[in-house]
């Protein structure tokens, strides 16, 4: 064997047991084990920035919070990296012993590649297709909404009019056109996803600058050519003299799917001449990326590459009256009534809420209307006489009128009911009626419906619209576009650019219910316009987001002052001041509007390869690199061993100092040292530590926080919640105290003389100290790391709250991601950073099983006021020892 020399050799052959060349000395000993604790001081924080991505992709993976694929391509992403840094870490330990790591590493990381570069298939398909030529089994190739279309004329043999699709392999062939494509692809992943108002600016700025970018792209000249002779197709089959007029319409495939409606999310462009069709194609095309379809397909979850825009080119209907209709009533399933909205013109002032429209309720299977509203209409929606549309004044006869007569109403109806039967559920179906009285579908897609109350008088009540006894009304009327109450201060948004300045929580109050609006929903507790239908795109967004809106509401937009907080009934149509507790405690929490998406099936499926935790107890023999399937388990492998390294090493390598120490002290606890550097006062060849010997002030103050004020046991639980956590112990194997084994469950401190980690487990809680303190410009900082218990999710969750609300007293910038909590103090005052150590001392032993009497906020509340005062006196009883000292 060839023989090492020098100190690197010396050191190397000592660790391998082999040679006979001389053993290093102490000293050379010490640098190595220096060396060492840096590399540690690397795992842990590697594994610390791990589990804290981890915990957002667990928070996230509760479908409540809204995120697209940038987050989680970003997420897997930071994943991957952290653990690499772990791992090369961590082999710097003990080099060559844990190399096998790198390999399941490669393995995980080419797990998720493989789903995140997943692409939907190409569409070989012509570039245009007929209405006669498809049916609904195309909509893989011209969107939900014209394979609806082309199924009703084709195969149902409804009336609707003559026309052609732009298909999805026109879409791929002009976006693939000088790159477009991949321009957006590129543009799209660097936008931040936060809907804050920085958040907002920047999508609104890229969604400007796309949609400029594909209106300046030029149409290849197979798609041009075929857009032309399907359009001269066109006109020729009509049997004018002449060209004719055609209405261009969105039909984005994955638009009308189960759970989405993407109601009013892209353009549809009426009276467009055979000149501007290539324009008009790619202004539909652009719609895709306006700020409120952007905002609406993260918000639902929906992968951008998913959507490709589809385009319907219908001949244009010379409507005499024009509308909205739903086989159902939309906020009552157990409701068979058709509801119908009708306007002057054509239907497009119902479906944007732009003008007061007539209301037509009929009986299914009866042709009777059951209730007619009509309304006061100043003006219709007509066909220009050059290109596209203008609004024409109606007379005072003319406008008060019902815009449809009761035979058209139950003609419709009859329509609504024959639909409802082909597709099987109930419809949204846009529809006109011509001057010769002909009646013509344009659209029809699933109707979102509202599940009735579950208690009949409880309807009747909020029908009834009884007031609140002693709240303060605002306002009683209006029509419920979607149940429910919300609470939140009144923001008026009159101008587009007034979405940048929405905030979170607020009641959004609109003079009309424009589809724009949409984006706002997911961030409004409420929506109030003065005008706009049941049945038109906004409302459609509403319910599906579940957000209470109460329309027609007369001058809400000066009724209601400017940041005043409201408290809005939508189904009990009113408006009060303030907050109505007795009616917000009636309010269902929102829908998990992610979960099912695409996006959260994504998320799902990469987090399949980097949350679960297989290796649950080191002391196993499965507890292996090779048995490593996820990067949660190489982060619970390479945590473990890398304690358990340095716990050994000075013991192992003869390096009497530097071996761990148990504290000797009062706290009925095994609690270990391990001298990183400079952290003892003496050399210490002993195997017990006493404080006197501890010469690291983040330490002390650690365990004066500890032993401040005595722990009591745990607060009494009830029986119930006692038999809750043995349950959670049985279902869950990583919260066995048995099974657990391992030295990352001992109480660990690893301390210099001015760094102090601390890894602690108190019976089935997670928890980990860490500080520096720093010298000269740079901020020392005290983190805190706590997970785990044994009690249920909503015991867990309340207890990291109480948590979190004690350290934001006390100046931490607190992270909770559902029962886990991250929190961090920063600062160059040393006595600042000593006293939150103190405090998180406390906590460590004081917070311990309180999960266990965790049961409302209201055992939450009288535990804060003991912490709190407890915390006070210990602080008082510091400052005043440190001033007699």
């Amino acid at each position: 064997m060839e023989q090492r020399t020098g100190f690197l050799g010396r050191i190397l052959q000592a660790l391998s047991g082999g040679g006979s060349c001389p053993a290093p000395s102490q000293d050379e000993l010490r640098t190595l084990f220096s060396k060492r604790s840096q590399a540690f001081a690397r795992v842990l924080e590697a594994n610390s920035k791990a589990l804290e991505i981890m915990s957002d992709l667990e928070e996230a993976l509760r479908g409540r919070t809204i995120f697209g694929m940038s987050f989680v391509r970003a997420s897997a992403t930071a994943v991957g990296v952290n653990v690499f840094k772990l791992v090369r870490a961590l082999t710097e330990l003990e080099p060559g012993r844990y190399d096998a790591l790198f390999g399941r590493l490669s393995a995980i990381q080419a797990g998720i590649d493989e789903v995140l570069s997943r692409r939907s298939p190409a569409h070989d398909v012509p570039l245009v297709l007929f209405f006669d030529e498809i049916d609904r089994h195309f909509s893989d190739h011209t969107g939900g909404k014209m394979a609806n279309l082309g199924d009703m004329r084709s195969r149902i043999k409804l009336p609707v009019p003559d026309g052609f699709v732009i298909t999805a392999s026109a879409y791929e062939a002009f976006m693939a056109a000088g790159d477009l494509q991949a321009e957006i692809n590129a543009r799209l992943q660097a936008l931040p996803e936060e809907t804050d108002s920085e958040g907002l600016d920047a999508r609104f700025r890229l969604s400007s600058e796309i949609q400029q970018r594909i209106m300046a792209a030029e149409v290849p000249e197979p798609l041009a050519r075929a857009i032309f002779a399907a359009y001269d197709r066109l006109c020729a089959a009509a049997g004018g003299a002449g060209p004719v007029r055609v209405s261009l319409r969105s039909s984005a495939l994955g638009e009308d799917a189960a759970g989405t409606t993407f109601a009013g999310q892209f353009k549809s462009l009426l009276g467009v001449p055979r000149e501007s069709l290539l324009d008009a194609y790619k202004e539909i095309v652009a719609s895709k990326h306006t700020l409120h379809a952007m905002s609406y397909r993260l918000n639902r979850g929906i992968r951008d590459e998913d959507v490709a825009m589809c385009v319907g080119c219908m001949i244009l209907v010379d409507a005499r009256a024009g509308g909205v209709m739903y086989s159902r009533n939309p906020l009552n399933m157990r409701d068979a009534s058709v509801v119908i909205n009708s306007v002057w013109g054509l239907p497009t002032a119902v479906v944007d809420g732009t003008t007061p429209t007539d209301l037509f309720v009929v009986d299914q299977g009866a042709a009777h209307v059951r209730e007619r509203v009509i309304k006061r209409k100043e003006t219709r929606t007509v066909p220009d006489l050059g290109e596209g549309l203008r609004r024409e004044a109606l007379d005072e006869e003319q406008g008060a009128r019902p815009s449809i007569s009761d035979a058209e109403a139950c003609e419709l109806a009859r329509l609504a009911v024959v639909l409802e039967e082909a597709y099987g559920g109930p419809q949204d179906i846009e529809w006109a009626v011509d001057q010769a009285g002909q009646v013509f579908l344009l659209q029809c897609r699933p109707l979102q419906q509202m599940s009735a109350p579950q208690d009949p008088a409880a309807e009747d009540c909020a029908s009834a619209a009884l007031p609140v006894p002693g709240a303060e009304q605002l306002f009683a009327g209006g029509v419920t576009a979607s149940p429910g109450v919300g609470f939140g201060p009144v923001f008026v948004a009159r101008r587009e650019i007034d979405a940048l300045r929405f905030p979170e929580g607020a009641v959004l109050v609109t003079p009309m219910a424009l589809p724009r609006w949409a984006a706002l929903l997911s961030k409004a507790s409420a929506l109030v316009t003065e005008q706009g239908g049941i049945t038109g795109h906004l409302a459609n967004v509403a319910r599906e987001f579940g957000v209470p809106a109460l329309f027609d509401v007369p001058e809400a937009s000066t009724r209601f002052v400017e940041g005043q907080g409201v408290t809005v009934d939508a189904l009990g149509r009113r408006v009060y001041a303030g907050r109505v507790e007795e009616l917000l405690a009636l309010a269902e929490p929102p829908p998990p509007v992610m979960a099912g998406s695409p996006v959260f099936e994504s998320l799902r499926e990469v987090s399949r390869l980097i949350l679960p935790l297989n290796l649950t107890d080191p002391d196993a023999a499965d507890f292996r690199p090779e048995n490593c399937a996820t990067y949660h388990d190489i982060t619970r492998y390479a945590h473990e061993m890398s304690v358990r390294d340095m716990f050994e090493f000075g013991e192992r390598r003869g390096l009497a100092s530097q071996a761990s120490k148990q504290l000797v002290c009062d706290v009925p606890m095994q609690w270990w040292i391990i001298n990183l550097d400079d952290g003892f006062t003496r050399e210490i060849p002993e195997r017990f530590v006493r404080l006197a010997d501890i010469a690291c002030p983040p330490m002390l103050a650690i365990w004066q926080g500890i032993c401040a004020v005595p722990w009591a046991g745990p607060p009494p639980a009830s029986a119930g919640s006692m038999m809750n956590i043995f349950l959670q112990a049985t279902m869950n194997p990583e919260l066995g105290e048995a099974g657990g084994g391992g030295f990352c469950e001992r109480n660990v401190f690893m301390i210099s003389s001015r760094y102090a980690c601390l890894n602690s487990r108190f019976g089935f809680h997670f928890t980990t100290i860490e500080s520096m303190l720093s010298e000269g410009d740079f901020d020392s900082y005290a983190g805190f790391k706590f997970s785990g218990g044994a009690a249920d999710e909503h015991r867990r969750v309340l207890r990291a709250e109480l948590i979190g609300e004690i350290l934001e007293r006390y100046d931490f910038q607190v992270k909770l991601r559902g029962d886990n909590l991250f929190a961090k103090a920063e600062s160059r005052r040393h006595d600042f950073i000593l006293d939150r150590l103190r405090i998180l001392g406390y906590l460590l032993v004081h917070t311990r099983q309180i999960d266990m009497s965790m049961t409302d906020r209201g055992a939450a509340d009288a535990l804060r006021v003991k912490m709190l005062d407890d915390i006070a006196a210990m602080l008082a009883g510091s400052a005043a020892a440190e001033a007699v000292a």
